[in-house]
């Protein structure tokens, strides 16, 4: 299978006549007025006699530009001073200049100087205004940038293309007493002459950075604060904040140094740049962007204090911290060529994510809790309407489609698939190999396969294509002879859209039998694999649990592997009961299979969250589409599975917890407490709210403290409401922001629901407001009235939030699914109303909604009769 070719790249690409090297570049941001002034000067080389300068900008005015060579082999001008282009053209819609000049630039290098100003926008991308409010109740700015994926236009004038890497010198010049931060240390700082009627100023310059691309260019602004640095092997790493929450620095300080180390030594190449510095940002539209030196976070995944959090929530602190301190590497000092190679960047991140913070806390068990992350993957790689991983890109805002969990997610899990069966020292050698070759420079997907074949002998490139270049993934089918066949997976039946038709699937096996063994490697193309070829008797497949693929086994062979669930390792029965539910979805095999494994999990003694989540998401969507009138039986029956489970792992941590117990008591909890109705479990999430209002010493422990908030929420009403919104307005940290912000959407009560709907189109964050709109559109009671609201005010929300969180808002609709003519009213709105980013994201939302009506219309008849059994069982 072949890669995908590009259209016409003259329609949306930049020429190469002219071709920068570096940047010096000057802004000086006016807070107060939200704009900004500029000068750069760019060192280009002008490759062939042109008379135009094409460049992009966006939202900038340019009050002037010069070009002056510095150099050359003819031509008008050569050896002679700047040239003033005859006209400056900028081109709104396609965001670029272009500078004219009378007569043929020569050939050879020079110098272009422009002179601009813009605006600090609010919409979160390139230049843009961040605020937050000081413990004086005073409203504090900041100005603070996000230029990926091409944002770097907005705040000056640049070839905004990955390939056109370049050195930055970067000065600013700000108001005394306000921090500066950019890519580089400073090297420089220097009063600025007095202006009349202007604040008191300095001029701050950083160090030229390696040579890298515009979309990792950072700058920020504003009355933040750093902590000391910590030496880190000959790198300073620091965290940037806001005064006041310096105490909320010191893990991220720890994981930031146990990443450094780990990736300095994982890829055998020092750290890329002079110094790293982690900046905490108010508003943020992203999680985190991997800027060369100056990585920006939200808040709430970089700031934390351990003693108030969650395990869940420093798991993610880690994860983010881990993810952007790898792209250093990969990604910053190797770069994709264009945008449809950024799955190149982030896939890759996010398996050396979870390697580093497996490294980091071992008993976290990582890989295990990455099986969830890979199943949200899954479930969209499943549809008629999935991608591939890579596809072609043609003009840049296309590439906002490949930020979704089949980058980051299916693009790591293929990752993990592949070190599993070339070997995890084979395969870091191959990567040491990719990035020691094209250090600095900018690289295609063949390339890094190119260097995992030196170093695994392996076809790697033959076996990835059918991973990167077509959607979808294989059901593996276990025959009664031990042979192996493969067919596309889909949730709607036969196989469409762009789901592929067969792999090359590099899995692993092992025998069931006597003493087992280490893993079998065994490729399994499309003509399946022969029993002999598995080297083991009674096999399992998809050993070790990494496999990208779903796994069909005979009868008699699921019913051995429930009884001897112990004895898998613990991802590999996440997969046994995650696959068996997808069959179930696709209406390939009856939900009873899921309810009888849930059942000898809960005998069995499991305590792995990962494995028990898969149970408590199917009893969701089973909520969803139960008639009311069997709602009590649906109770009944999550009490019956989930009571003894919840009995064994209590409300409070005990002494033989494991390190992923937490998790599993707070899910366990929040499901008897909601769908369960359990009311002993409600009288005492009840009692611990309470308990928590009037005594500090009783605070909800941060471990369930969300899924108390969910419960209480549940039945609560005014008085619970306004507690919850009082601690959202004062939070002690980011992670309490943001519990109770969201468990504001779980109250059940229709004026409450409004309530939040306001409180999201007013007050909240444009960075979270989507999500408490995707929540409120996922309560059971109050969705249907909340989804109303939206149509009626989608175009202010539109217009309000980020375009490229929009579609998370979106996400919520799935759950609308009670019946077909809901979700057809539902589909038939969004369709006529698309989003000005995100339309792929929003097609598979669509279909996964079709998917669970589907599902809730084949179950109902049979739902009450297979409820009473699993309450019976």
């Amino acid at each position: 299978m072949s890669a995908p070719t590009d259209d016409d790249p003259t329609t949306y690409r930049l020429p190469y006549t002219v071709v920068p090297s570096r940047y010096r570049l000057t802004l000086a941001p006016d807070l107060s007025a939200a704009t900004f002034t500029g000068e750069v000067s760019i060192d280009v080389t002008v490759t062939e006699p042109v008379t135009d300068i094409v460049l992009n900008a966006a939202e900038l005015s340019i009050s002037s530009a010069t070009l002056t060579p510095t150099g050359g082999t003819g031509g008008a001008g050569d050896g002679s001073g700047a040239q003033v282009p005859t006209s400056t053209t900028l081109d709104a819609g396609e965001e670029r200049v272009t500078l004219t000049f009378a007569e043929p630039l020569p050939v050879g290098p020079a110098t272009l100087h422009l002179a601009f100003t813009g605006i600090l926008n609010d919409k979160l991308h390139g230049f843009y205004r961040s605020t937050f409010t000081d413990d004086d109740d005073t409203e504090q700015v900041i100005a603070t940038t996000q230029m990926e994926a091409t944002d770097a236009r907005r705040a000056f004038p640049c070839w905004d293309e990955p390939d056109r890497k370049a050195v930055f010198e970067v000065t600013l010049v700000v108001e005394e007493g306000l921090g500066a931060y950019s890519n580089g240390p400073i090297v420089e700082e220097t009063p600025e002459p007095d202006d009349a009627g202007s604040a008191p100023a300095r001029r701050v310059r950083f160090a030229p950075t390696m040579p890298m691309s515009t979309y990792l260019v950072a700058f920020i602004v504003g009355p933040l604060q750093a902590t000391d640095p910590v030496d880190v092997d000959g790198v300073p790493l620091r965290i940037v904040h806001p005064p006041g929450k310096a105490n909320l620095t010191p893990y991220a300080l720890e994981v930031g140094a146990h990443a450094l180390r780990f990736f300095t030594d994982y890829f055998g190449i020092p750290y890329p740049a002079d110094k790293l510095d982690l900046v905490a940002i108010p508003d943020f539209a992203f999680g985190a962007m991997e800027n060369l030196g100056c990585v920006t976070f939200r808040e709430s995944v970089l700031l934390v204090d351990p003693a108030q959090a969650a395990r869940v929530e420093l798991e993610r602190v880690a994860d983010v911290v881990c993810h952007e301190i790898a792209h250093m590497w990969f990604g910053d000092l190797v770069t994709m060529k264009w945008w449809n190679g950024i799955w190149l960047n982030e896939a890759f991140a996010t398996f050396m994510e979870v390697l580093a913070v497996d490294a980091f806390r071992p008993e976290w068990q990582r890989w295990v809790s990455f099986g969830v992350e890979r199943e949200a993957a899954m479930a969209v790689d499943g549809l008629h309407a999935t991608r591939p991983v890579e596809f072609a890109v043609g003009r840049p805002e296309e590439a906002q489609g490949m930020f979704d969990v089949l980058t980051y997610q299916k693009g790591g899990s293929v990752l993990r698939m592949l070190e599993q069966y070339l070997g995890a020292e084979t395969f870091r050698d191959g990567i040491r190999d990719y990035l020691t070759t094209h250090s600095y420079s900018n690289t295609e997907t063949a390339d890094l396969w190119e260097a995992l074949e030196r170093s695994s002998g392996q076809p790697v490139r033959e076996i990835m294509d059918t991973w990167i270049y077509q959607g979808g993934y294989p059901l593996v089918r276990l025959a009664e002879d031990e042979s192996l066949s493969q067919v596309p997976f889909s949730y709607r039946g036969e196989p469409g859209g762009a789901i592929g038709s067969s792999w090359q699937i590099p899995a692993l096996v092992r025998s069931l039998s006597g003493s087992g063994g280490d893993p079998v490697p065994v490729l399994v193309g499309g003509d399946g694999a022969a029993a002999s070829s598995l080297r083991a008797t009674d096999p399992l497949v998809n050993a070790g649990g990494s496999g990208f693929y779903r796994v069909a086994y005979p009868t008699a062979v699921v019913e051995r592997l429930g009884a001897i669930l112990p004895e898998l390792e613990p991802l590999e029965r996440y997969n046994l009961v995650s696959d068996s539910w997808a069959a179930a979805l696709a209406g390939q095999a009856p939900v009873t299979d899921v309810l009888w494994l849930g059942r000898a999990l809960r005998d069995s003694g499991e305590g792995d969250p990962s494995v028990w989540s898969v149970v408590v998401g199917a009893l969701g969507l089973v909520d969803r589409v139960v008639p009311d009138a069997d709602r009590p039986l649906l109770q009944e029956a999550v009490r019956a599975l989930l009571g003894p489970v919840a009995e064994q792992v209590g409300w409070d941590p005990l002494v033989n917890d494991g390190e992923r117990t937490p998790s599993l008591r707070a899910s366990v909890l929040r499901t008897l407490g909601t769908i369960g109705a359990d009311q002993a479990v409600r009288d005492e999430a009840a009692r611990r709210f309470e308990a928590a209002r009037s005594d500090k010493e009783s605070a909800l422990h941060p471990d369930t403290e969300s899924a108390v908030l969910e419960i209480v929420a549940t039945t609560g009403g005014t008085a619970q409401y306004e507690v919850y919104l009082e601690r959202y307005r004062k939070p002690t940290n980011p992670q309490e922001e943001n519990r109770y912000l969201y468990a504001l959407a779980a109250f059940d009560q229709p004026q409450l629901a409004q309530r939040t709907f306001d409180l999201a189109t007013t007050e909240v964050r444009s960075q979270n407001a989507p999500f408490v709109l995707q929540l409120l559109i996922a309560n059971r009671e109050t969705g249907p009235t909340s989804w109303d609201r939206i149509t009626t005010e989608w175009d202010s929300l539109v217009d309000r939030y980020p375009a490229n969180i929009l579609p998370r808002m979106l996400d919520g609709i799935r759950t609308l699914c009670r019946t077909p003519e809901q979700a057809e009213s539902v589909a038939a709105f969004v369709q006529s109303h698309p989003l000005p980013a995100g339309g792929k994201t929003v097609e598979q939302i669509l279909e996964r909604l079709d998917v669970n009506v589907a599902f809730g219309q084949r179950i109902g008849t049979g739902l009450a009769q297979m409820l009473t059994d699993v309450a019976a069982g």
